[in-house]
């Protein structure tokens, strides 16, 4: 029979003309709104609790009583410093006449100077037994003052965790506020995105309720630890511009621009692993080449 003609195949290909070129990428992290600041309040003295003026979720002002103890003792307590106070006050009193009195006696040399200096000695005892009462009742006088849990800032009620009757000790947490000052969003950031994180160029933040407003922001905090259970690293986004329709609690999308590294973006599939390293195929007049090429980033099906 006659050879079979050798004919040229022909494969076609898809092929794309690609530039060095710098862009940004955008990485969308969820994340929640929460204060910046958030105090646990307790009473200075221990004592009962005899009234609770504020619910989970009540907007509180600064100085706006929270809670109260029974003041009985705190206020026998410093009626008591009172009345110490009062003695001292009599007993220098007394010294002071009985100094007075001997230092006129020792210009008339009618005592002896050993006399006169035990007189001295009495007043300045007296003397410091009057300061030592009178700093006992400004104590006393705080103490009973203490029996109001005053809040330190303007903010809401997030947890309360005492209930009236209940005997609590000093410093021990009854209290949870919120400082609406200041709020942050809060996110977990993968470990193949941190050194993306820290080149942000541009950040702004979006709540799930309204998704329209975006809200810019800026890095405040990252976390040098990996969370144990997820292998994420907590980063806190601040909003300094966060109007009164962001609430704590939110959830919020965090998006970060990132500069990218000068390059050529290519399609994924575009890549050939020749021998453990990256290739692709590049068309020359009219011929395929295999180049080698080191990949910078991915993104999704890009690279």
């Amino acid at each position: 029979s006659r050879p079979v003609e050798r004919v040229e195949e022909i494969r076609p290909v898809r092929a794309m003309l690609v530039a060095a070129s710098t862009s940004k990428t955008m990485i969308e992290l969820a994340g929640e709104i929460q204060p910046r600041y958030e105090s646990l309040l307790g009473f200075r003295v221990g004592g009962k609790l005899i009234a609770r003026k504020v619910d989970v979720g009540s907007t509180v002002k600064r100085g706006q009583v929270l809670m109260q103890l029974d003041p009985l003792d705190l206020q026998l307590a410093q009626s008591q410093a009172k009345a110490a106070l009062n003695s001292a006050e009599s007993n220098l009193s007394l010294a002071k006449a009985d100094l007075d009195r001997y230092r006129e006696l020792r210009q008339k040399n009618f005592v002896s100077q050993a006399l006169l200096d035990t007189k001295e000695a009495a007043y300045k005892s007296a003397l410091a037994a009057h300061d030592q009462a009178n700093a006992s009742l400004k104590v006393q006088a705080n103490q009973s003052s203490y029996s109001n849990l005053i809040a330190d800032a303007d903010g809401v009620i997030t947890a309360v965790q005492a209930e009236v009757g209940q005997v609590v000790a000093a410093g021990m947490p009854v209290v949870k506020l919120a400082r609406t000052s200041e709020k942050e969003v809060r996110v977990s950031i993968p470990e193949d995105q941190i050194d993306l994180l820290r080149q942000v160029t541009e950040l702004s933040v979006k709540t799930w309720a309204n998704p329209q407003l975006a809200i810019s922001g800026h890095l405040r905090e990252l976390s040098p630890i990996a969370d144990p259970a997820t292998r994420t690293y907590t980063a806190k986004i601040s909003l300094p511009k966060a109007g009164p329709e962001i609430r704590l609690g939110m959830t919020a999308t965090v998006q970060f621009a990132v500069q990218t590294l000068p390059g050529m973006r290519l399609p994924m599939t575009a890549l050939v692993n020749n021998n453990g390293s990256n290739a692709v195929w590049v068309v020359e007049n009219g011929v395929v080449n295999m180049v080698p090429v080191q990949v910078a980033t991915a993104n999704g099906a890009e690279v």
